[in-house]
């Protein structure tokens, strides 16, 4: 093969490792060599396994030559989100105060993955609590975006993100309470899904108490890669059952065919489009006719009330139950960030909060009957391009503009707890720019099977990336 091992998807990766044409030793030492390259610039993998990948892969070869069954990750590196139990590593959440809180036990995503044959390079950076847009800590300091090191790689999986545009890993895993996985995804220009709720298990053996009920429906596990065969074979791997998690559900990967209608979903004049990023969903949208799909405009039910509920669920538990604890040995940063989500959200009391936990099962109900009508809807990320470092820091204001107005779907979906798939388009303003592809409860096939429509056209948008590679690839987009 003539691209560089570090290039190649984990599909081919894994086949090339089955068929004999390479190693995983091999293959392992050129992600190391990748990441060693340029991750100290990056800061996106913030503890390094080399040593154990390495050991873990002369094993996967021995398994090889003895004949022995082999998982479809079998020799593939991957990477692990920081806040997730590895066992014997912390588990910091980006948090100093957190950093020698050992994982007991592997959480049942990395089980999954290791039972698959994946080899772990590292794990990679989150912000702290994983609760902003931007990869930035005291504890493990920032990530930076491998496109334009003045704009955010996103979070929380932000780390999880910019190591795989740039080449360490064929593989992400990450999490979505609230974009978690799509906007790192639309910001470094790499595909994932945001499965539904019970499709992926998940549990953390360190935590010292169960989380908030909003924010375990809220809250899911998925992959992030850079082609969408990748994310299927990602989510596959990780949706292997376990009993640790009962919200877990024994549901098919894939169900019966539907018709290939797509809805696109408006974008109201208050959410401040930026033209160029429109342009790209609208192109997401061509590609869709070209491969058959019967593509109409929609409207769709109560989008504004549905974020405002998702955001004033979780805000109130936050409030209630862990805002003490956080700002007790939180930066001055966190706080400040915190204050600005607080300033939008309405306050609950228990009566308040149980209302709108309610009012939760109409949002749904409203979009699964619009779902019959449409089986895929299609939807912007954002409908700006990429902010600036820090600008949650601003003010109130500029945090409501960019979640409340331009990633107005973003929350819209944790809320509903719909599948959704993200597959980048194209660059806008020199950045990638990715659309959201929304299906019905445990219908991710549908929505990776138009996302892969899309992809057929646009291509792995990280080519474009990868061609800057004789640049400084970290210096700023002109």
């Amino acid at each position: 093969m003539s691209t560089p091992i570090w290039q190649w998807s984990a599909t081919q990766t894994a086949e090339a490792i089955k068929n004999g044409e390479v190693s995983s030793v091999e293959v392992t030492t050129a992600h190391i060599e990748r990441m060693h390259a340029v991750n100290p610039q990056l800061n996106a993998v913030v503890v390094d396994l080399s040593g154990a990948a390495l050991r873990a892969a002369a094993e996967a070869d021995k398994a090889v030559a003895q004949g022995e069954s082999l998982g479809p990750l079998h020799g593939v590196p991957i990477t692990v989100k920081i806040n997730t139990d590895f066992k014997g590593q912390a588990n910091s959440n980006g948090v100093e105060a957190m950093k020698n809180l050992i994982a007991p036990s592997d959480s049942p995503v990395v089980r999954n993955l290791r039972a698959a044959g994946g080899i772990t390079l590292g794990l990679t950076n989150t912000p702290e609590f994983s609760l902003r847009g931007v990869t930035d800590n005291a504890l493990h300091g920032q990530t930076l975006n491998p496109w334009d090191s003045d704009i955010t790689c996103g979070g929380s999986s932000g780390g999880a993100g910019a190591s795989l545009a740039m080449g360490i890993g064929a593989l992400a895993h990450g999490n979505d309470i609230g974009g978690s996985l799509r906007w790192p995804a639309f910001c470094n220009g790499v595909a994932t899904i945001r499965p539904t709720l019970g499709r992926v298990p998940a549990y953390n053996e360190s935590a010292a108490a169960e989380r908030p009920i909003a924010a375990q429906l809220f809250s899911v596990q998925g992959p992030m890669a850079r082609t969408i065969a990748d994310v299927r074979l990602g989510l596959e791997v990780m949706s292997r059952a376990d009993p640790r998690d009962p919200w877990w559900v024994p549901a098919p990967l894939e169900g019966p065919a539907r018709p290939r209608k797509v809805g696109i979903a408006p974008i109201p004049a208050d959410m401040h489009p930026d033209p160029e990023v429109v342009a790209m969903i609208r192109k997401a949208a061509d590609h869709l006719v070209a491969e058959g799909y019967e593509v109409e405009e929609i409207e769709v039910p109560e989008l504004s009330e549905g974020w405002f509920n998702w955001f004033n669920l979780l805000m109130a538990e936050i409030r209630t139950l862990q805002e003490d604890t956080m700002r007790a040995v939180a930066t001055p940063d966190f706080n400040r960030v915190l204050d600005n989500y607080f300033a939008h959200a309405r306050e609950l009391d228990t009566a308040g909060y149980m209302q709108a936990l309610s009012e939760r099962t109409r949002h749904i109900r409203n979009w699964m009957l619009l779902l019959e009508q449409y089986p895929v809807i299609l939807a912007p990320v954002s409908v700006q391009k990429t902010f600036g470092v820090d600008e949650d820091l601003i003010s109130p204001e500029r945090v409501l503009n960019m979640w409340g107005d331009a990633g107005r779907y973003i929350g819209t979906f944790n809320h509903l707890g719909l599948p959704s798939a993200v597959v980048p388009v194209g660059l806008a303003h020199g950045l990638p720019v990715g659309v959201q592809l929304v299906a019905t409860q445990f219908r991710e096939d549908l929505a990776l099977e138009a996302a892969e429509a899309i992809e057929k056209h646009a291509g792995p948008v990280i080519r474009h990336l990868w061609a800057r590679e004789g640049q400084s690839t970290l210096e700023r987009t002109e």
